[in-house]
């Protein structure tokens, strides 16, 4: 992957050494390459930060021109199918100085204008300048695997793909947004286009932008969308084993795909149902693959090399295990300095380790995110269609005066407390925050020293309108994963912390054919029933995996952060940041998580959400 950025702006822009501190601060991003233009009305600035997956040569350097000079590109990530359109292309007339897929991008925006992005199949975030037109095209993939931020005010447009870009601008305002916070630390993150800076946005996944630099008008667009569900009604024309050839060939095309680089390419083989069908297609595209399996010495629970080693045996993979050794507090910092906004989720950590290993031995890895979003393999969701079960006869005065009472009662991280508050949510039309780390009692109480005892409690409203309009509870829960939780906190993840060691992560179960067909042709029961989850991939699993191989075990990508937290110095570190006086929080509320937490309540993840947004906001002097 990449780093870009760059400014377009309705008069001549005089201000440029800030755009080389920002593009030079996502280095981690493109070590291999640096690149900036100006155009000649110095209106347009394009950066450009490079790591080197395709077209290894100085033809693949960015910024990057046709060769009329008409369009001028810089593109982050992998066109997947670049190979196939390229020929596409070149049938049609066009011609082509480098093998690289940025280039495909430009021939296919004079080809089909910003229709090309229907084309794409692949992972993206890129500017494009038209200079006859005027504009600024900016386009994000599909899923949400790239990200974008961009600000504009004034007649002038500026963006990166992380927000210390445009940080590194002394003059730019650094203030929180208060909904933005809200929803931090209600959600673990801050969803859609809004941003924890305030006057940022961000381009959602699947969204086109085009600025137009001669009257200053934006406009934005959504080129895809989820498919509509598979209709009840079709459920006794339903072939199960029709569906499974349709994924196994899916699966094995998006693979093939995503093993095309110029450096050396691997698999992160947990030994999950999900790694492990990469892994079989992969083996199926190359003679050689690959495998690396992470542990943590000392904590078994975390072990995952045996299920790996079956998988890596059964498939005769190149298997490397790697151990990612003690694990201290002071990486924090590091991460909150990368995430340009924080994040409720520990297990960034293992997963910057896990890129920091890898990227020994490799450029390129493919891993299984998205498989628990597009087929159902979350354990909430058999509990959500158990609630309904058991519960959608009980009045509703009576549920919601059970969920009133448990957030008023139980304290924060007692089990079952959010379960118990989500009764009061019909479930036949809505989706209840089950995963919400902070009630709005509970952020009204950290919050009232720093804002006088007013706050603004947006979450609940915002997270109503996000839920999508569709009937079956099960096709609501998983496309509000898709579209929230997975584009906002795992792909987020995933990339920053494989970016910060230079290491490009794909996820082959992305490739948009799986998505549509995942949401689109798979009915409900196929992927998730009270007592099952995942049952279109594990059947697949059945007929692609080892028999001996555990269907049933979900093991989380994750760290004992509450074993860590009862001694030092997690501990204590956790205690510095967070009872500083400097920490933005209530004293009172804090303590009571604390206390909690040494009762043995599941408070670890809220610690860990509010010790790194202290970090990140002394890391980048932000105030509220």
């Amino acid at each position: 992957m990449c780093g870009i950025i760059g400014i377009a702006s309705s008069s001549p822009n005089k201000d440029r050494d800030w755009l080389i501190t920002g593009r030079d601060a996502m280095a981690h991003r493109g070590p291999d390459d640096a690149g900036l233009w100006w155009s000649a009305d110095n209106q347009i600035c394009l950066g450009h930060r490079r790591l080197a997956i395709i077209d290894l040569s100085p033809a693949g350097h960015q910024p990057m021109q046709d060769a009329a000079g008409s369009f001028t590109i810089v593109f982050n990530g992998e066109i997947y199918n670049y190979r196939e359109l390229r020929r596409e292309l070149i049938a049609m007339g066009h011609t082509f100085c480098s093998h690289s897929d940025t280039e495909v991008i430009l021939a296919a925006y004079r080809e089909w204008g910003v229709d090309c992005l229907t084309r794409l199949n692949g992972v993206f975030a890129f500017a494009l300048y038209d200079i006859s037109q005027q504009t600024l095209f900016i386009a994000r993939d599909r899923a949400g695997e790239k990200p974008l931020f961009y600000w504009l005010a004034g007649g002038e447009l500026r963006f990166a793909s992380e927000l210390k870009g445009l940080m590194a601008d002394p003059t730019f305002p650094r203030r929180i947004d208060p909904e933005a916070l809200d929803l931090y630390l209600s959600m673990g993150y801050v969803p859609g286009n809004r941003c924890m800076m305030q006057g940022v946005k961000k381009l959602p996944p699947a969204h086109a932008l085009l600025f137009n630099l001669t009257s200053s008008s934006v406009r934005i667009w959504r080129y895809w969308q989820l498919p509509e569900p598979p209709s009840p009604g079709r459920a006794d024309r339903w072939d199960e084993q029709g569906l499974l050839d349709e994924l196994e060939i899916l699966l094995e095309d998006a693979v093939r795909l995503q093993l095309v680089a110029d450096v050396p390419v691997g698999v992160l083989l947990s030994g999950g149902v999900d790694s492990s069908l990469i892994t079989a297609m992969a083996v199926r595209a190359s003679s050689q693959v690959r495998t690396f399996t992470v542990g943590f010495p000392g904590f078994s629970k975390y072990d995952e090399s045996e299920h790996a080693r079956l998988i890596a045996r059964h498939f005769g993979t190149d298997h490397i295990e790697l151990n990612a050794g003690d694990v201290a507090p002071d990486l924090l910092p590091v991460l909150a300095r990368q995430y340009d906004e924080p994040m409720v989720d520990s297990s960034m950590i293992p997963t910057y380790l896990v890129s920091q290993l890898v990227r020994q031995h490799c450029t390129v890895a493919l891993g299984g995110d998205g498989g628990d979003e597009l087929f159902g393999g979350y354990a909430h969701y058999s509990r959500l269609l158990w609630t309904n079960k058991q519960f959608e006869w009980v009045p509703s005065i009576l549920r919601k005066f059970i969920a009133y009472s448990a957030g008023a009662i139980l304290p924060a991280g007692f089990k079952g407390r959010n379960w118990l508050q989500s009764l009061s949510c019909d479930l036949n039309h809505s989706l209840p925050m089950i995963a919400a780390f902070f009630d709005d009692a509970m952020r009204h109480k950290l919050m009232s020293n720093a804002v006088g005892g007013s706050w603004p409690l947006v979450a609940e409203g915002v997270w109503g309108s996000r839920i999508p309009a569709v009937d079956n509870l099960l096709q609501r829960a998983t496309r509000m994963e898709f579209e929230n939780y997975m584009a906002e906190d795992i792909l987020v993840k995933v990339d920053r912390a494989s970016m910060l060691n230079s290491l490009e992560l794909r996820a082959p179960m992305l490739d948009y054919r799986i998505i549509e067909f995942a949401f689109g042709q798979v009915p409900s029961s196929l992927k998730t029933t009270v007592s099952n989850r995942k049952i279109l991939l594990k059947r697949l699993a059945a007929r692609l995996l080892p028999p001996e191989f555990d269907q049933q075990r979900k093991q989380g990508f994750s760290i004992p952060l509450a074993e860590w937290l009862k001694i030092s110095p997690w501990r204590d570190y956790f205690h510095e940041i967070l009872l500083d006086e400097r920490c933005l929080f209530d004293k009172k509320a804090i303590y009571g998580l604390i206390r909690g937490q040494d009762k043995g309540r599941n408070n670890q993840e809220r610690l860990f959400g509010l010790v790194l947004f202290e970090l990140w906001r002394r890391e980048y002097q932000v105030s509220l």
